[in-house]
């Protein structure tokens, strides 16, 4: 899958390095030649021009990249029209940081496939995770679904997921358990080693002090916690 990257700020840096350490070919855009000469030796592509111009935009070949990213600050008249440029080359996939929620509401509007508030999206983040004292980290999954870490609860300690039922009572499923066990290192010496369980089984045990990565609806995962 390639992605162009349009805009070399703090955050579409961040992606197109973010980006390329996942292994997929990223092409970077900027009209600032020191920010793109960061990415000359890593991207398939580090190009110097106005993205605001339709017909630099294609003679980059933009039209053949699968997703097109764009992050170019609080400049809302430039990310629109390099939108609708994006669309009208034929771009797969737009996908558009947002200043403001009106700036948003206008990128859907006129095409953008996905739109982006970065610092709305971390701050209700970390509001979920302050919510319940129990989530230590909260990743949304669809305005449905949501994955927690969390301890488990005293309850859970020395029982099967089976015996548990979280499945079947809550529509809850544990993807993954960590627990630290101790064990004895080269030297003879007590460690503790940190053990995961991905995908448990019914049978698997949850222990006390065990950390469980869970899936399910927002209520749902609320309310097997404050049981």
């Amino acid at each position: 899958m390639t992605f162009c990257v349009i805009g070399l700020g703090r955050f579409g840096s961040q992606l197109a390095k973010a980006l390329l350490d996942e292994g997929f070919e990223v092409i970077v855009i900027d009209k600032d030649d020191e920010r793109v000469s960061e990415f000359s030796e890593k991207a398939s592509g580090a190009l110097i021009l106005d993205a605001t111009d339709e017909k630099a935009l294609k003679e980059a070949g933009i039209s053949e990249v699968d997703c097109c990213v764009v992050s170019v600050g609080q400049k809302i008249d430039a990310s629109i029209l390099i939108v609708m440029h994006l669309k009208t080359l034929g771009v797969k996939e737009v996908v558009v940081k947002a200043v403001d929620e009106l700036h948003a509401e206008i990128l859907k509007r006129i095409g953008a496939d996905k739109v982006i508030l970065p610092e709305k999206e971390t701050a209700v983040r970390l509001a979920k995770t302050y919510r319940s004292k129990r989530f230590f980290e909260v990743l949304e999954v669809n305005p449905e679904y949501t994955i927690v870490e969390t301890s488990a609860p005293n309850r859970f300690a020395n029982k099967t997921l089976k015996e548990l039922r979280l499945r079947e009572d809550y529509g809850i499923t544990v993807i993954l358990i960590k627990r630290k066990s101790p064990y004895l290192n080269e030297k003879g010496l007590p460690v503790m080693k940190e053990e995961i369980i991905v995908s448990p089984k019914g049978e698997d045990f949850i222990f006390e002090n065990d950390i469980l990565i869970i899936l399910g609806k927002e209520k749902d995962l609320e309310r097997l916690l404050k049981e």
